[in-house]
């Protein structure tokens, strides 16, 4: 190796490039050593601290912290879609479900002179005697006797002004009236709505009673457009009552009718579908049809209160039975839908007043019988607030 010319005994400019500095040379303190393994105190961990915004993010050069919080997410997010999907699903398809069970007929039909749409809302609630679907035994159990065709125990009226509570308003269905049927003069109403009736139009086409010419009937007698059809037959009457359980109903005196299949002490009691029907059939009374007029709107009330009770509406095990039920048995115009009468319950829920269409006389007819004649100025009164939309006048009511 070549060298260069200098001191042989001092390190030339090269060398001290290479060589160890004076510092680092010498030794500072004592050499440093290990202890033995049994010496050793044990290690202590410390506390982990739960990790705030402020400190930085570990990384551990795979990401599989990363993706197991992402899958974390995701099993959240498929979770809680799931969760939605069926909330919103199941109710749907359960309302789908149960509106197409609706039975549905065309009860409110246009024609000339049709009175014009008032301003509150007008449901027509008709109890039909019709037996169909009842055989001889569920007849003979609920002495409904073996009539044929289709007649009407019961017409009410379901009026919801624009402020205030529902009114249940009986319709006599004695009541003399103009036919829309044609080739009849006036008669009972319950006379349009008679399957045995038929005329025939200036067409020629044959036209029978039924749920149009009923309608009919009333709004060229009233001025009232009907804006909801509901007709419910006896057999449903009765499933529809044991669905809620029953109802609280309270006779003034004891009651007997072995015709109706009645007999109840005096008193508030429950009853069933059966004993309810009978109690709303029979005329075994002094005032016969005007009485059972007013058992009607007592039933009417406390069937709805008894339905839109928390403990009907938010209890599956009697909700479901009352949804079924009704859905199997009711018949509505085509245009209503199953909201239609799950609006026409919560209407009522607030408070529901009765009445009756205002009566002048009971007179007895030639070739037509006992009828009840409107009273024409009280029922005017009572109309003209339907047609307006206002709360029915207290001078127009009628017990």
């Amino acid at each position: 190796m070549f060298r260069r010319g200098g001191d042989p005994g001092s390190p030339d400019e090269f060398e001290k490039l290479y060589r160890p500095r004076e510092s680092e040379q010498r030794v500072v303190g004592e050499t440093r050593r290990m202890p033995p393994a049994d010496e050793v105190p044990p290690l202590r961990r410390e506390k982990k601290r739960r990790r705030t915004h402020s400190d930085p993010r570990e990384y551990d050069g795979r990401g599989i912290k990363r993706r197991a919080r992402e899958k974390r997410k995701r099993r959240f997010r498929t979770v809680l879609i799931t969760a939605a999907v069926v909330l919103l699903i199941v109710p749907l398809g359960f309302y789908l479900w149960a509106d197409s069970r609706l039975e549905r007929v065309e009860a409110l039909q246009d024609y000339e002179g049709r009175p014009d749409d008032g301003r509150g809302t007008v449901h027509m609630v008709v109890g039909s005697d019709s037996r169909d679907g009842m055989d001889d035994d569920r007849m003979q159990e609920l002495a409904t006797g073996d009539a044929q065709g289709q007649r009407t125990d019961t017409i009410m009226l379901l009026y919801t002004p624009r402020d205030g509570d529902s009114t249940i308003v009986s319709v006599p269905r004695d009541s003399y009236v103009p036919m829309a049927v044609p080739g009849y003069a006036d008669n009972k109403i319950n006379t349009a709505y008679a399957d045995s009736t038929c005329g025939t139009d200036e067409e020629g086409e044959e036209i029978c009673g039924g749920p149009a010419p009923l309608v009919e009937t009333f709004e060229r007698a009233s001025g009232v457009q009907v804006d909801h059809y509901v007709e419910i037959g006896m057999g449903g009457f009765v499933d529809l009552v044991d669905a809620v359980g029953g109802v609280e109903l309270c006779p003034e005196s004891p009651m007997s009718d072995p015709k109706a299949g009645l007999d109840v002490e005096a008193g508030c009691q429950e009853m069933d579908g059966g004993t309810a029907l009978g109690y709303v059939r029979t005329r075994d009374s002094p005032r016969a049809d005007l009485d059972r007029i007013q058992r009607q709107r007592e039933f009417f009330s406390a069937l709805i209160q008894e339905a839109t009770a928390p403990s009907t509406m938010f209890n599956p095990f009697r909700a479901g039975p009352l949804v079924i039920a009704g859905t199997d048995t009711f018949t509505v115009d085509e245009g209503d839908k199953l909201r239609h009468l799950a609006g026409m319950l919560l209407d009522m829920r607030g408070g529901i007043g009765t009445t009756s269409i205002p009566v002048a006389e009971t007179p007895t007819l030639p070739n037509v019988g006992s009828v009840v004649v409107w009273d024409e100025s009280r029922s005017e009164m009572m109309f003209e607030a339907m047609r307006e939309g206002e709360p029915i006048p207290e001078e127009a009511m009628e017990d």
